[in-house]
Order: C-alpha cells, then structure tokens, then sequence
C-alpha cells in the first residue's frame, strides 16, 4: 500500500487528522492539455508528497489511473478518497464526470477553468467548497493551496458534502434542484434565501441579533391580529391590511373560547390566505406564541380596533423593520421615567419627546422575539401578564431591549390611535387604573430583569418626501397620517 507522510501537516497520513487523507491534491482528469501536464509534473517532481499527477493508463480502463513516471496504478474514483483537493481541468467535452466524481469523494474541488459556469452557479455559493485558479496561474496552486487552513479545509469538506448530498447525489436530487429553481423564478416573493440554500443546519441563524444583511424585501410579513369578539372592526382591518403590497398572510388568533369564531366563509375576500387560531385559554400571550402557521421573518403585530393605519404607513413601516430587523418597529410610542417623589418607575404617554417603548397593538417585529417571549420570558413576568390581561407590550418591549441594549423605532407622526368604531367603555385604556396598573408593570419588570433595560430616545422614522412640496407622483409613501 502507498503510504506518505504528509509533510504539510507533519503527520503521518494514517493517523486520523480531521482531514485524514494522504495527499494534499490529485489530479486524475484524463485528455487534459498537455501544457497543463507538463506544467503538473515540474509541481509533482517539487512537491512528490503533496502532489499526485495521474493520467489513463496503457489499457483503457476509466476505473484506472496511472502515476505518470512510476505507472503505478490507482484505483478510480477511490483514489479522490485520498486527496484533499482535486484539480479540475477544462475537458475535450462538454460535459464530464469528474466535479462530480470529485464531490462525492468529498473532494475539494479546484477549478482551473476561466469563465467556467457551475453548476446551480445563480444559487449556490461555490466559493464556500471550491477553489478557483485561474488558467495561467497554474504555477501558483500549491502555493495557494498551502495556504488554506485546516480549519478552513474543514469547513469546505463540510459545505461540499452538503451541497453534494442535497443537490448532485442522484439524478433525483438534480432534478428537484432544477424545478426547485424554476420555482423560485416564477414566484420569487417566495424564493428561498442565501441561506436557505447554502447553509448547513447548524449554520442557519435564527437570532436578529446577528443578522449580517438587511432582512429580504420579497418575503414581505405576517399580519397576526389579536380578537376576542369584535368581528366588524376585524374585517375591516382585514380589508385594509389586504392592500399593503408587502402583506404575505393574515393570521387571526381568536381569543375567545366561549363563543365560536366567524366561519372562513363569512369573512372579506381579500387575495391573502387567512389563517383562523382558535386559543385555548384567554391569554393576552397568545399573540407571541410562535404559530408554525408565521412562515415569514417580519410580524407585524396588530389589535384588532387599528383600523386607521393606511397601507403606504404600514408598508413604510415595513421597509424600515427590513433595516433593523431586531428592533421593535412601529406606531403607539411610550415612555418610561423615573419619579424622585415615589422612587419608582411611571408609565408615561405618547405626548413627549422621548419615547421608549413601542406598542405592539401595531408592531413590526422579527419572530424570533416570539420564540423568546414563549421559551425564555420570566415565568413571573408572563404570570403577571395572564393574570392581569395588561402589560403584554410592555414585557415585549423589556426581553427585546434586555437583549439587544437599543431602543425600539416609531415610525410616521400617528399618535393617537382610538378606534372610532369602538365604545370607550371597551378599551382597556379607558380604564382610570390603567396608568397605574401599567406603571406597576414596568417596576415589577425591572425588578425580574435586575435592571431597567429600556432605553429612551428622540427619534421617529418618517418618509423622506411626505411633507415636501413635490409631485405625488415622485413620492412613494404619500397617504401617511397625522396626529
């Protein structure tokens, strides 16, 4: 048996090396230009324990290969098992077997190949498990293979098997690969990401914390509307939200366990799908639990008495949640401050300059902050919620703050949001104890955290356009509101 010691790493190749195999590159590609030969075999008499050149043997036989000078014979492909990198050569057709021969041995690919096309090049990231020289630095491949990292060879040897198990392994896989694709083009608001397509499970990133990139526009959001009983301010906001261009679906959490929710039939025909939720206890939490039925990243968390948003505000409010996708983005701002009479913390409303919290009666948020609030939130904090039904927002706005150290984001100058529709008498607001009972809230909370992590500031997001004096027609976000 042909046994080296792998002068690169030290080691002899029979101990197990996270890479574990006896040469550094192979080149076994057959009817490759004899320039390129001659220029593999000055590399192979310079490096003769790095470098294996192997050609067809005399008797043709594709599961041969021979060393050039000695003609010891290699079994083929199994030989690609022995090499971390294969080089791959420009060949007499068209198409060829060995990049795929080569990643199914979990062989690192090296392209040779200027302007080559590769495979699913429009989708998948080959720099992530390939290696690319170009054709007349052909000189430098083991200075530049020498160079790569054994961490780094572990990371491409994993993204190669990965991209090879779910894309080439079979004629099958090619195939779903290639419709999966069409698909993508013919319905791109649904086309899966970067990630979706690279990443291994381990590497996809659920956190907002760490997203690299601004969130995808194409994927638009949810809209999760909390109800008890209130059907016609529902279906009015329905209908409303149906025309924001960003809206991907409708979710209605029915909170209501006494009384049965409209059928499907009865409501708008609107062209989003519309997801009913039925509950199973009353709790003002349920509209952070995170239903599998939320297939977007962006929620927009919306009461179902906010009947007055338009849809350029709510889609500009998207827009600016796409660039901070870890915040709290959206229209009912408070504050916080701290009271020297009292020594406490009190609940203060939308009328000052600062602001703190952001409301999720009408609320972007990324749903990872779901999952936190259901899996992670205090026990104590989320009691304190269900029982009694008052501070949800608040307790949403302390995990996202405790998380990230910012502050949430208002966007456009809407401030009072009272549903004209609606009875006073109904609204949780109208109570006189609610300012107290909300004040208590943000103490109890910052005693739970062990701190206050909400952060106050002066700022608010609003069209750059809406109040000049231009053409309508240059504006794109023209019908925002008010006070």
């Amino acid at each position: 048996s042909h046994t080296v010691i792998n002068t690169r790493f030290g080691v002899d190749s029979r101990s197990c090396l996270p890479v574990c195999r006896s040469w550094l590159v192979t080149s076994s590609q057959i009817n490759i230009d004899p320039y390129y030969l001659s220029q593999l075999q000055r590399m192979a008499h310079q490096y003769p324990d790095s470098l294996l050149v192997l050609d067809a043997c005399l008797t043709r036989n594709y599961t041969e290969r021979c060393e050039i000078d000695s003609s010891h014979k290699y079994s083929y492909p199994q030989i690609l098992r022995e090499s971390i990198f294969c080089v791959i050569f420009r060949g007499e057709r068209m198409g060829q077997f060995v990049l795929l021969e080569a990643m199914a041995a979990n062989c690192i690919p090296v392209v040779v190949i200027d302007g080559h096309v590769m495979p699913f090049q429009n989708v998948i990231d080959w720099k992530r498990c390939a290696v690319f020289v170009m054709e007349s630095h052909l000189n430098t491949l083991m200075d530049v293979l020498n160079d790569v990292s054994e961490r780094r060879i572990r990371q491409m040897q994993r993204a190669l098997l990965f991209v090879y198990t779910s894309y080439f392994s079979s004629m099958e896989q090619i195939t779903l690969t290639t419709l999966d694709i069409i698909q993508d083009r013919v319905f791109p608001h649904l086309a899966r990401t970067y990630d979706q397509v690279n990443l291994l499970p381990f590497e996809v990133n659920t956190n907002p914390l760490f997203f690299p990139i601004t969130a995808p526009k194409s994927h638009g959001f949810t809209a999760v509307i909390l109800t008890y009983d209130r059907v016609e301010s529902l279906f009015l906001l329905i209908e409303r939200l149906s025309k924001v261009p960003s809206l991907m679906k409708v979710i209605v959490v029915w909170n209501n366990q006494k009384k049965n929710p409209p059928p499907l039939a009865d409501f708008p025909k609107v062209p989003k799908p519309i997801n009913v939720i039925r509950t199973k206890a009353n709790k003002l939490s349920n509209r952070f639990y995170p239903y599998k039925e939320i297939e977007t990243e962006a929620v927009l968390h919306i009461d179902d008495d906010i009947v007055m948003l338009t849809s350029d505000e709510v889609e500009f409010a998207y827009e600016v949640w796409r660039e901070f996708p870890d915040r709290i983005v959206g229209f009912p701002s408070r504050t916080h401050i701290w009271d020297n009479v009292t020594e406490m913390w009190k609940y203060e409303s939308e009328w000052t300059n600062e602001i703190s919290m952001v409301l999720t009666g009408a609320a972007f948020l990324h749903k990872y902050w779901s999952y936190l609030y259901t899996k992670d939130l205090p026990s104590n904090v989320k009691d304190w919620v269900d029982d009694h039904m008052n501070c949800e927002d608040i307790a949403m706005n302390f995990l996202v703050a405790n998380m990230t150290n910012k502050p949430p984001i208002k966007v456009t100058p809407r401030k009072k949001f009272k549903c004209p529709e609606c009875i006073n008498n109904e609204m949780l607001s109208a109570d006189l104890g609610h300012m107290v009972e909300r004040s208590q809230c943000i103490n109890r909370f910052a005693e739970s955290f062990g701190r206050m992590p909400l952060k106050s500031v002066e700022f608010r997001a609003d069209p750059v356009l809406f109040k000049d004096p231009f053409p309508e027609k240059l504006k794109r976000f023209n019908d925002i509101g008010s006070l």
